[in-house]
């Protein structure tokens, strides 16, 4: 039997991943965006490595961006969806489409369709394949809407 191996994933997109974790602590634990951020850096990273400034810097920004904007990100997302309000959606989804949404408002040099296959990777591991399927259809149709 040949060993699996272990692939080691784009920083980038780990922190995205840190991000989506500080998010779901901030909404389920009800605490704000610095107390979850600090929170998952200092007692639940779980590398024996500490992140990088670049990493942490990276997740710490998205996050509380995301947290800043959620007016604005909600309702592009209430927009795009027929008869589900955002805080229908599943927790995770949620934070995927809020996270992803952020990304598109905040930043020109990220190719939506970089953004969109982030937000898909982050669905399939967090979430399951019917939430890939919705997320897929939501983003892309902000992201019409927002190029137009």
């Amino acid at each position: 039997m040949t060993p699996v191996k272990k692939v080691k994933k784009d920083p980038r997109h780990r922190a995205r991943e840190a991000a989506l974790q500080i998010l779901y602590q901030w909404e389920v634990g009800r605490t704000s965006i610095d107390k979850a951020t600090e929170t998952f850096f200092d007692l639940q990273w779980n590398d024996a490595q500490p992140p990088s400034d670049k990493f942490r810097d990276f997740a710490s920004s998205l996050a509380s961006d995301t947290v800043r904007r959620l007016d604005e990100i909600d309702a592009r997302i209430a927009e795009s969806a027929e008869h589900w309000r955002p805080e229908r959606m599943a927790v995770i989804d949620r934070l995927i489409l809020r996270m992803a949404v952020c990304e598109f408002l905040r930043d020109d040099t990220v190719p939506h369709a970089v953004v969109i296959n982030e937000a898909l990777e982050l669905a399939r591991t967090f979430s399951t394949e019917d939430a890939v399927k919705f997320i897929n259809g939501m983003l892309d149709g902000i992201r019409k809407k927002m190029e137009k």
